[in-house]
């Protein structure tokens, strides 16, 4: 055979490789990697807008129905409870089977979410789209994030921090617009957020997977907190001020609305999501804001804001009258609060995620949003109770505010601390330095 046989028989057997035959199926395109991490600061932008979503309808449904307040808070409460199980046992698991399965099916969790919504016609099933809610969102939360981090770290890193609070905002005040102005108001939005949830997961099958399947995905589902070594100690610096963050987002979200009808004198639902809307939309202001400042700084900065806006909000609220001057110092108080939400929120998420590997970011981001949602959750569920069995809404809602205020102080306090700690060791390892140096000279020379 000659040699330019065998050539062209090598370049037809290369060409018949890299065409498909005739009757092959198309291959799906992929995403590009600006399409991809769009995609997943999207979902997760939708997420945070749903579980804010319900919040001003709350008023609409209590009347409905005629539950307590107890009710509303259990209501807010049960959905941090079955995003912190679904956290739990579901957080780790896109680090084994790949961050798209867990998207898609937490997805299209989220769309049966939003049908019952639509179909409720009591609390029981209030609290079952709520749950259905939450186990989808724990489970997709870790894998969200992960996949950013996964695509480019650095953007990746700043929308983990955005857009909770982008879709908390838009959550709370596109629904209150709706019901307010809109027709079929406690159908709508979920009508509405079931047409974004069905085009996110179309748009998933695109998604190229970021991460290669490993075993384990079964031991992975076991409940523990489990952290590696090197994320343990900015875990523990950072644990504090997430828990305080977002239980100050608890306050606004199972008490604002409440706080601010009695404030303003009205019973429009856009008075009730507004609240969040500026804390969320203040709190995404500070991560844009701060993006470029050291880590640290932005922690103790959130702290000491999460105060200062705390204390506003409660001198605000004091004289439980209400007023001009009240109402204005309370949404003061929010926007203050929200920076401050935003600044630690995204420092603890800066601080814990450079120091662990690719396949363990879904589970340790997991367990930063179980801390998140027990601040979120647990003072909520206890306001709620003491709104009724207590001293009342504007009693309730100044020991909820001290409460905050008690545990951004020692968040703020740790963080100093720890400051003192850092600079400690590293005065020690450069004194030794030299020592070693020297140890090593003599031995050279021995």
């Amino acid at each position: 055979m000659s040699p330019a046989s065998t050539a062209r028989r090598a370049t037809s057997r290369a060409d018949s490789i890299r065409r498909p035959p005739a009757h092959a199926a198309p291959r799906r395109r992929a995403l590009g990697p600006i399409a991809s991490i769009g995609l997943l600061a999207s979902i997760l932008v939708s997420l945070l807008a749903a579980s804010s979503a319900p919040t001003p309808l709350y008023a609409i449904y209590q009347q409905r129905w005629g539950f307590t307040p107890i009710t509303i808070t259990v209501v807010f409460g049960v959905y941090a409870v079955a995003v912190l199980v679904s956290l739990l046992v579901l957080g780790k698991i896109s680090d084994h089977v790949g961050r798209r399965p867990v998207l898609l099916m937490a997805l299209i969790g989220q769309a049966l979410a939003m049908v019952v919504f639509v179909t409720a016609d009591g609390v029981d099933a209030l609290l079952a789209a709520r749950v259905l809610q939450g186990l989808s969102t724990g489970a997709a939360v870790g894998a969200l994030g992960a996949g950013m981090l996964d695509i480019d770290p650095r953007r990746g890193g700043f929308l983990n921090s955005f857009a909770p609070a982008m879709g908390t905002a838009s959550g709370a005040l596109v629904s209150g617009l709706i019901v307010q102005y809109l027709p079929a108001p406690t159908h709508l939005v979920y009508v509405v957020l079931l047409g974004v949830f069905v085009l996110q997961a179309l748009a998933v099958l695109a998604l190229p997977e970021t991460i290669s399947r490993k075993p384990g995905a079964l031991a992975s589902m076991a409940p523990e907190i489990k952290l590696p070594k090197s994320a343990r100690t900015s875990v523990a610096i950072a644990a504090p001020v997430l828990f305080a963050v977002w239980a100050l987002t608890g306050l606004y979200g199972a008490l604002g609305p409440a706080l601010t009808r009695s404030l303003v004198h009205s019973t429009s639902v856009v008075w009730g999501g507004l609240p969040l809307f500026v804390l969320a939309a203040f709190a995404a202001l500070a991560v844009v804001v701060l993006r470029r400042t050291a880590t640290r700084d932005v922690m103790l900065l959130g702290a000491g804001t999460l105060v200062v806006g705390v204390v506003i909000t409660l001198v605000s609220i004091a004289s439980g009258t209400g007023g001009p001057l009240s109402a204005t110092g309370f949404f003061l108080g929010a926007a203050i609060s929200g920076f401050g939400f935003g600044s630690g929120f995204q420092g603890g998420i800066r601080m814990v995620i450079p120091a662990v590997e690719p396949h363990e970011r879904a589970g340790v981001l997991s367990l930063l949003y179980v801390v998140c949602y027990l601040g979120l959750g647990v003072p909520a569920v206890i306001a709620g109770v003491l709104v009724v069995h207590g001293g009342g809404l504007v009693q309730t809602a100044r020991e909820y505010g001290i409460a905050v205020i008690v545990l951004a102080v020692a968040a703020l306090a740790g963080l100093l601390l720890s400051g003192r700690r850092v600079k400690r060791v590293a005065v020690v390892t450069a004194q030794a330095e030299p020592a070693s140096e020297a140890v090593a000279v003599a031995r050279t020379r021995g």
